[in-house]
């Protein structure tokens, strides 16, 4: 199986999920830093499409100033427009298979799609 995970190094919940996927000798793993190269918009759309959550579901607030940029409320492309610009918004990580994709926190999240 093939995962990738959208992935910040500097993120406890981050490196446990990257953990449990290189432990798993059946998945082959793709790391993305994401802060060093962020998904489009487009590939954001279609993640949290596949997730089955909105954008506005996945947004980062802890840390950075999405509640004063008024994201929580914004309509989706808004939302994903400001992630892909600046993708600290992006909560982490995102991890996608052909199983499907999930923002894995809590961490063991990841199971669900492995």
């Amino acid at each position: 199986m093939k995962a990738t995970i959208w992935h910040n190094p500097k993120c406890g919940t981050s490196r446990k999920t990257l953990a449990i996927l290189e432990n798993l000798s059946k998945v082959d793993v793709t790391v993305v830093e994401y802060l060093k190269e962020p998904p489009s918009a487009e590939k954001l759309l279609q993640l949290y499409k596949d997730a089955g959550i909105s954008p506005a579901k996945a947004l980062r607030l802890r840390g950075t100033d999405a509640e004063e940029r008024g994201l929580p409320d914004a309509d989706d492309a808004t939302v994903v427009a400001a992630m892909a610009a600046d993708p600290i918004l992006m909560e982490r990580p995102v991890v996608e298979t052909e199983k499907g994709v999930r923002v894995c926190r809590p961490q063991d999240t990841v199971l669900e799609i492995l």
